[in-house]
């Protein structure tokens, strides 16, 4: 277990000192902006990790969470609705409307098992974006819902430009949530969500009570995945469309925790740095330089490493899970079951 939080911690450290290496950088170098899209979607795989990574319950819909989140924070602050509580008030309320929302969506599923669940959480995050599409007295359906409030410090509120102090928000915020969830791992509940996601029958023999273990493993992701929203709506200045938040965002982030090592939070955070990372910055850089040598572009596209980033992110995915089916770094309590 220590060894694991040592691993946490380089790794968080090593983000720390991001932008005072990106000062130094030219400005077709520098990753800050694009590491912050890291820190939203290792948010949003900690929520999941804890539903399917500790208690084994397959949620194939943890963005209509964020989706939720993303929402609730927008009319909750956007000048045209009559609330406008402000940043702060904003996000640390999309917790618990995110929790009501897994409380919602885990009642009637508490005896749902695998796929049947798989199936049920998909068409759940199906429904919410279409609510949120046709709902447009409420959520202004496909123009979103903006501008959003960022967030201020003695009474001057932060503006696009402010990168950095966007980029250590997100941070401190991911360090709030390891600490959390690294806690929530290490307590009792913790231990009970490991003990019915191993054997649910036994755990029920053990005096655990299952399905209000279940519940609170729902609500625990959710709220988590609805502050990733908050976040996320936040830094853009609006929710955007509901088609945002679809299939494929939780499709990502179940990549993440399955290639990281599913059940292990620092698992979760490389898992993040790899699945997001290459994306948004690798395959990002590499077209950037590529065409500055003038490779890759109108005359010829099929040197662009974009053209091909669909390809090159499934045979990484791929590779992953063969050479390492454990996850890049699996916990240790998966060893110990070997």
């Amino acid at each position: 277990m220590r060894g694991r939080f040592g691993a946490i911690t380089i790794i968080l450290t090593c983000a720390a000192v991001v932008p005072i290496v990106d000062l130094a950088l030219p400005e077709s170098l520098r990753i800050s902006e694009a590491v912050r899209g890291v820190f939203l979607y290792a948010i949003l795989a900690l929520g999941l990790n804890v539903v399917s990574g500790y208690a084994g319950l397959l949620n194939l819909g943890i963005a209509a969470f964020m989706a939720i989140g993303a929402y609730a924070f927008a009319i909750l602050t956007c000048e045209i609705y009559p609330f406008q509580v402000g940043f702060w008030p904003g996000i640390l309320l999309t917790l618990p409307i995110g929790a009501l929302a897994g409380f919602v969506l885990g009642a009637p599923t508490l005896r749902l098992r695998g796929d049947y669940l798989a199936i049920v959480t998909l068409g759940f995050g199906e429904i919410v974006q279409d609510l949120l599409k046709n709902l447009d007295t409420v959520t202004k359906g496909t123009q979103g819902i903006n501008p959003l409030p960022s967030p201020s410090f003695g009474g001057e509120a932060w503006t696009a430009s402010d990168e950095y102090k966007w980029y250590y928000l997100l941070l401190a915020v991911l360090v709030i949530v390891v600490l959390f969830v690294r806690n929530l791992e290490r307590s009792r509940l913790g231990r009970a969500w490991f003990s019915i996601r191993q054997d649910e029958l036994a755990s029920r023999s053990m005096g655990i009570r299952v399905e209000r273990v279940k519940m609170l493993a729902f609500s625990t992701g959710a709220a988590i995945a609805a502050l990733a929203g908050g976040l996320s709506a936040s830094v853009l200045s609006s929710t955007g469309e509901p088609s945002n938040y679809d299939f494929q965002v939780s499709i990502l982030a179940l990549c993440i925790v399955i290639v990281g090592g599913i059940g292990g939070i620092a698992g979760v955070l490389v898992g993040a740095l790899v699945m997001v990372g290459l994306n948004s910055i690798v395959l990002v850089k590499a077209a950037a330089a590529l065409a500055a040598l003038g490779i890759g572009g109108q005359g010829n596209v099929l040197l662009s490493p974009n053209n091909w980033k669909y390809l090159i992110f499934g045979l990484a995915l791929v590779l992953a899970v063969r050479l390492k089916p454990d996850g890049l770094l699996p916990p240790r309590i998966e060893r110990s079951m070997r």
